[in-house]
This record gives C-alpha cells, structure tokens and sequence, in this order.
C-alpha cells in the first residue's frame, strides 16, 4: 500500500505485510476495504477516534517516527520493538532469529507544544508463551530530536538494561521527521487514490471516483458527484490523478468539505475544524512511504509484548486491559498515568495477588469471611511480616525485590548502595540522595506540593471522591477524621489521596508549610489499600484501617488533615514530626514500614485549586503517578492578616 518512495534505510530487507492493491478487489467493497484497514493494525488502529480534540495554538505537528533495526549485543533471537507515546503503544512486527533485528517500521505521532515529548522505545526477546522479556528501553524527546540540525537521515540510541542502572545492552537506530501540511494531503489522496484505484494505472475513473466519494459518507456530495468530477479533472482526459484529487479535497475543506466520516473508523468528523479533521485523518489512515506500519490499539509496552495466552484470555473474558475504574473480576490490571513522561504504565503487581484481593473484597462471601475473624487474622499476619521484615535474614530478600520492581526502582537515587541495609526494612525506608526530588515553588507558601512517591486521586469534593473512585457506601470525611480532629470546615473540603505500592519510596513529607497542632492515632484493621479494595461496594477502607490523623493549620489553606493510613503488610506508622514542630512544605512528615500504604490529605472547602492535570485524571478514574515535591495546587484563600492595634493616640507614661 501507498505509493510514496521511502529513505534509504541501513540493512533494509523486505517487510512483510506490506501489500498491493488487487484488480480482483470488486467496487462494491470498497467500506469493507477501508474497515479492513483498520483491523489489520490492531486494536485500534491508530487510536485516532480516541484523540483529544488539538488546538491551533498547541498543535506542534505530526512527527513520522520509523523503528529501523537494531544491534542487540547479548544474543540472538527473534524480537519486537514497541514505541510508548502519551496513551497509546504500537508495536513492530517480529524479527527474523538474530542479533541484529530489522523492522523498518513506523507511526505517525500527534506533537502538542504542552503535550507528550518524551517516546519510550523497548525491546523485547519473545521467546516466552504468556509474556515476553524486556531487554532494552530508551526514552527519546521527540521535539528536542526534531529541532536538532543533523547530517543524517537517521538517529542512533543505547538501549539500556532496565535491571542494571547505565548498563548498555545494545543500539538502535530510527528517524523522526515532521510532514508539512501540504505533503499531507497529497499523501492522504495518494493513500486514498492507491485503494480505489482498481485498474492500478495511478487514476481514478468516474466510477473509482463515485466509490470513493460514497465512502466520504457525504450525502450532499453523493448526489453532484459528476460535477465533483468534472471540477477535479482539469486537464479533461475523463480521470483523476493524484495531484488532481488532492487540490480537489484540499479546496473542498476550505469551502465545502467532503468528508463527513472517516473511512477507516467510521467516526464523525467535524468538518468546519479543518486542523483536527487533517490530524485525524493523517493520523487513522498512516499509510506513510510504504514501510510496515506498527500495530496499534495498545496503552502501554506490557500489553503489547504479551503473548498469545494473554490475548486468550482477554478473548475469553477471563481479563481485561483498560484505563479507568473496574470494580469487576475481569479487570487484571492497574493502568496509572505517568505525570513526568506523560505515559501510561502499568502497575506491577503478581497475578495470584490480584486473584486474592479479588475474591476477598470483590465480593459478599469474602467480606463476611472477615466479619467471621478474618481481620484478626490479616492483623496478626501484617504483625508477624513486620518482625520477619526487620530480621537480619531478611536483607536476603532484597535483590529479589529489586530485580521484580527493576524498571521501577532507581538505584541511582538511593543514599546508600545495597550492602548498607542490614535488613529488608532498613531497606524498604530508604533515604534518597538530596536534592532527588526537587521541591516546586519552594519560595512560596502558597503551592502546596505532591507528598509521596505515589499514584494520586484528586477531588474538589467528597462527592465527587465517591462518584469516580471511593466505593464504600459508608465513606464519610468524618469517618476519616475522627470525632476528635474532624470540624465542619472539612465537610465538603477537597479530597486528595495518595497511594504508595511497595516499589515506591515509602517516606512521606510536608504538603503545605505550618505549624502541627496535633496528633491523633484511631485504631482499626488493615485491609489492603488497592484499588481493587477502595472501589470495593461492600469494603470501606479508609474509615476502617489503623490511621493517624495530625492537623496543620497554615497561613494559606486555613487548616489541612494529614491522614496517614496502614494496610496489609504495613503495621508500623513513624512520625518524623511531633505536635508544635512548625514545618516547610518538603519537610519530611514520616514513613510506612514493610507494605503498601496510603496517606490522605484533607483540606477545606474551596482553599486550594488543585492543578487540572491531577483532577481530570481523577475524573476518568484513572490515578497519576507522582513524585514527592511536584505541584499539587494553588491556594484560594487571602493570607490571613494579623489586626495590629493603632498606636497614633497611645500616650506613654512615665
């Protein structure tokens, strides 16, 4: 498919899946061509009926990204190459057995100037039945690469070993340019003209031209099809070239446009956005220069390495893989957005983990079997796990954990090197270097900043809290609170949690600068803080867990509830802080012992505007991964003014 000439590429081979069109296809199939164009490349083809609508301000362009070939040192083997951009993931074909793979394949990305600019690029060996192995990864800033002056008509990155900090497992070598406007719609006539043409003599006759109009689905131009005709063959020889279809669509936009829907996706378009009617197009019909185009319809690299007993089981509706809130049985994963490369990821998590949590609190049966003693139990074991984790034989468990959590665990980071933690919760405390986790607007009182390493949710409200993610019929603000600390300042204050999973660094700090007014312990059980628990009906996990509650009464946000909350595995709350201290937002407040955890920031209604990134995320139930010191919101309120008493009419006596 498409008729464009492609680079000269370094040790090219054929591809396969690059096609011709046939004489044989019959016109009257022509939807059918169109739609099969877009199950031959995944899920979703491009993704383009998912695409958030761009403005002319914020649009950067459209960048043609193509995965060439690749120089794996380790071993050969058969391999696949992924490109995460955003929310979307496409994915290569697969390589012959070698050590140095060649794909030659592309996709076009949509560039925004406050959009997504870094691509992460993974390898993967796919000698493996359920899943494949990651290799290699590198992550590129697209728009930093396009303006770079370069000689070459293609780039060449180091791959890097996820489990090994720096340690270079091969290159890979691609190209990345930006398509003018005007290219890109002779490419899309060009594209167009390729799977109409049927005679294949580089023309549209009347009757090719009426099939594609049809497909247009635009009635209007359906019934004038022979005027269109006549407008679009200037040169009167009865057909229509290339150059001749493209004035033709590109003068149409601009007065009467022809196209209603896409006829890859079907999706209505909007046709007095000329922009956004090109993005989509360009973007769900990327036939490029005639390279294998990557598969798509993929969220994160993950999923798409995963092999045929996965996709097995999505077809049988035993799991599914999707952003947002799944409170079902099916959902097996945890998709978080990441606030920094503005990608998602997926959480790692074992697999027999989630079947538990699953059958505990997705369900009536297993919340009963905790009313019948099993929160004793989950006590008793969290107990027990917190004594093993502070044992010197623990620290054996440490490498293992690493490697597990290796493309999410940055040694680098670490104050001390591994040797240095004499067991695995020394371990699970860790400081990070200074200056790790730089501090946002740390001159002003007024931002309030991320408090953990975490994936966090964000509501104006309580309501909306309970709409997009709190489950449990039974959340309340004073439930969290506790009658000792909660005030009617807090009743429908702004919501802001933040969750910790295992991997993360488990010491929490300061939101806000103030002073602490005090320290409240509530006891309770500790139930697991998943999300597969908080969107639990007939669970309800924050009001229930072991927490403590300190207040922090500030110059900016009146006064903010810090709630510390314990889970399963995590017995053990350490305060850094204690009732009087006054601390800089930044500061550390504390850590969670061995365990998942949660802390849980409260503030008064309409005090802080939380930044929009962070609410609408939350909105599709979809949590944010954060890093301690990144903005959390502005404060609303006025500073507090102090009343100085007039001295003009004081008499001083002697």
């Amino acid at each position: 498919m498409g008729h464009g000439s492609s680079k000269e590429l370094p040790e090219t081979t054929n591809t396969e899946g690059a096609s011709t069109p046939s004489s044989r296809i019959k016109r009257p199939h022509i939807r059918r061509i169109f739609r099969r164009l877009s199950v031959s490349r995944g899920n979703g083809s491009s993704s383009s009926s998912t695409l958030k609508l761009v403005s002319a301000e914020g649009f950067a362009g459209i960048a043609l990204l193509t995965l060439m070939s690749a120089d794996m040192q380790q071993f050969k083997d058969k391999w696949l190459a992924c490109v995460s951009f955003g929310e979307q993931t496409f994915r290569t074909h697969i390589s012959d057995q070698t050590d140095k793979p060649v794909w030659n394949s592309e996709k076009k990305l949509l560039l925004e100037k406050n959009g997504p600019r870094l691509a992460r690029i993974s390898v993967f060996e796919t000698n493996r039945i359920s899943k494949n192995n990651l290799v290699g990864y590198c992550e590129i800033d697209l728009l930093e690469l396009l303006t770079q002056d370069s000689d070459s008509d293609f780039e060449v990155f180091e791959l890097f070993d996820p489990a090994a900090t720096g340690k270079v497992v091969g290159r890979i070598s691609l190209s990345c340019s930006v398509e003018d406007p005007i290219e890109t719609e002779k490419n899309f006539a060009r594209r167009i003209l390729a799977i109409v043409d049927y005679n294949e003599d580089g023309k549209l006759s009347f009757s090719e031209f009426s099939d594609l109009i049809k497909a247009f689905g635009n009635q209007v131009a359906d019934n004038k099809k022979e005027e269109l005709f006549k407008a679009a063959d200037k040169n009167g020889d009865d057909a229509v070239s290339m150059d001749e279809l493209a004035e033709l669509l590109a003068f149409q936009q601009e007065n009467e446009p022809l196209i209603n829907c896409c006829p890859v996706c079907g999706e209505i378009l909007e046709v007095s956005d000329k922009l956004n009617t090109l993005v989509h197009l360009s973007l769900c019909f990327d036939e490029g220069t005639g390279n294998q185009v990557m598969t798509g319809g993929f969220l994160t690299d993950k999923q798409a390495s995963y092999g045929w007993m996965f996709k097995l089981s999505e077809w049988a509706h035993f799991s599914s893989y999707d952003v947002g809130l799944n409170s079902g049985s099916s959902a097996s994963h945890i998709l978080v957005f990441d606030r920094k490369t503005k990608r998602l990821v997926e959480e790692l998590i074992d697999k027999k983990i989630v079947l538990s949590m699953r059958a505990i609190y997705q369900s009536k049966i297993g919340l009963r079997l905790m009313d019948k003693g099993a929160k004793e139990i989950l006590l008793s074991i969290s107990e027990k796990q917190g004594r093993e984790m502070n044992t010197t034989e623990s620290a054996r468990d440490i490498p293992a954990f690493v490697e597990f959590f290796k493309d999410q665990i940055n040694l680098a980071e670490v104050k001390y090197p591994l040797e240095h933690f004499k067991t695995f919760n020394e371990f699970f405390v860790r400081e990070l270097k200074p200056g790790t986790r730089p501090i946002a607007s740390m001159e002003r009182d007024d931002v309030a900043i991320c408090a953990a390493d975490c994936r966090l949710m964000a509501f104006k409200s309580v309501e909306d809290g309970q709409r997009f993610w709190i489950k449990g019929r039974k959340f309340s603000v004073q439930g969290l609170l506790g009658k000792e600390t909660y005030s009617s300042a807090f009743a429908d204050g702004t919501l802001v949690i933040f969750r910790l999973a295992p991997q993360d660094y488990h010491r929490f700090h300061s939101p806000v600068s103030g002073t602490i007014e005090k320290f409240v312990k509530i006891p309770g059980c500790l139930y697991t803080v998943n999300p597969i628990a908080v969107n639990s009906k007939y669970c309800n996990v924050f009001t229930e867990n072991k927490r403590e509650v300190s207040i922090i009464s500030t110059a900016h946000f009146g006064k903010v509830a810090f709630v510390a909350i314990g889970a399963t595995m995590v017995g053990s709350i350490t305060f850094s802080k204690k009732a009087g201290d006054h601390v800089k937002k930044g500061d550390e407040y504390g850590y969670f012992s061995f365990g998942g955890s949660t802390v849980i920031c409260v503030f008064e209604k309409d005090a802080i505007e939380i930044d929009e990134d962070l609410l609408a995320n939350s909105a599709r139930s979809l949590e944010t991964l954060v890093s301690v010191g990144m903005k959390l919101g502005v404060a609303t309120k006025k500073q507090a003014k102090v009343n100085l008493p007039n001295f003009d009419n004081w008499v001083l006596e002697e």
